[in-house]
């Protein structure tokens, strides 16, 4: 063997056949049995690697390409919907809209959420069954819808917050169990329940980013240009800033949350967008059959059918009594 066919099959080897005991140094003979080791459990871990619809442990799920594009999307989607939902209450006060008209917007938060739910899961289901729809896409579309729901708060008419309101607990409702499907799709059920939670994980990362960080920076930092305004005596003529109960700043106008949705528009726009990625990675998956696998059961012919009488049946004749 020459020379350069014996350094192609070292490079195969991740460079372990070059290793020799007797001839290495005792620290460079550890390390590279450690390097060996290591490229073997990775030639393994990728050689092992499931299709989309097999079992994929924990690890390769979370490493899995198809993992993170549906987390980034789902991140910023409920993130977004959920920074409309838990300042309903400022939006509506700012907007000047009365207590007994906000408390209607958070009902039909909550009355839409649920009616989401179900009409995702249900809808999805017959559509990806008798048309082969995937849910992926059904995602996306709402992912887009919400952009409109944002839309609305941050160019707010009067009465539109009624609509936004339908509309964001709608698309935040939706975003679950088609997620959560998804995920059991892609990823098999064996380690569903883990990966369940993995997924969950999207609401409370996204609601830090987006509601803490962005919203109510964004808030106070109006407040607190308001309350300069007013102390400057240029603020609407108005004697004192207005202050909650617990006298903290509050924003009046359309100004308080104007820039704070324009940017979840733009994030649920986003998600869109990256959701159509993993629209066109799965394509091929969901234009097939894919649970065809657990409408396929093997035939067991009955013993009996056949002639020869079964185990159960010879042991209920040995128990009779004889006539």
């Amino acid at each position: 063997m020459d020379s350069y066919s014996k350094h192609s099959m070292e490079l195969q080897n991740g460079g372990c056949d070059s290793v020799s005991p007797s001839k290495q140094a005792p620290v460079r003979r550890i390390s590279s049995f450690a390097k060996c080791r290591l490229i073997r459990r990775l030639q393994m871990f990728y050689k092992t690697w499931p299709k989309r619809g097999d079992d994929f442990t924990i690890p390769q799920a979370v490493l899995s390409m198809d993992m993170w594009i549906l987390f980034v999307s789902i991140t910023c989607g409920v993130g977004a919907t959920l920074t409309a939902i838990d300042n309903m209450g400022q939006i509506g006060e700012s907007l000047g809209y009365s207590k007994v008209s906000i408390n209607t917007c958070v009902s039909l938060i909550s009355i839409w959420n649920f009616f989401g739910r179900v009409i995702a899961g249900f809808l999805s289901e017959i559509l990806l069954r008798r048309f082969r729809f995937p849910r992926t896409l059904m995602l996306t579309i709402v992912l887009a819808l919400a952009c409109v729901g944002h839309l609305l708060i941050a160019f707010p008419a009067p009465g539109t917050l009624y609509i936004a309101s339908i509309m964001v607990g709608l698309c935040f409702g939706a975003q679950w169990p088609l997620l959560f499907a998804i995920i059991s799709e892609l990823f098999g059920l064996k380690y569903y329940a883990t990966l369940y939670n993995v997924g969950g994980i999207a609401s409370p990362l996204g609601a830090y980013l987006l509601n803490v960080r962005v919203a109510g920076h964004l808030y106070d930092r109006e407040a607190l240009r308001q309350h300069m305004a007013v102390s400057l005596g240029v603020f609407g003529g108005t004697a004192a800033p207005p202050r909650s109960i617990s006298g903290e700043l509050k924003c009046m106008g359309h100004e308080c949350f104007r820039l704070t949705f324009l940017i979840m528009t733009i994030v649920s726009f986003f998600a869109s967008l990256v959701s159509c990625i993993l629209v066109l990675r799965t394509r091929k998956f969901y234009s097939q059959d894919i649970y065809g696998k657990f409408n396929m059961r093997p035939i067991e012919v009955d013993d009996e059918q056949k002639g020869v009488p079964s185990a159960t049946t010879e042991v209920l004749r040995a128990s009779a009594p004889t006539p």
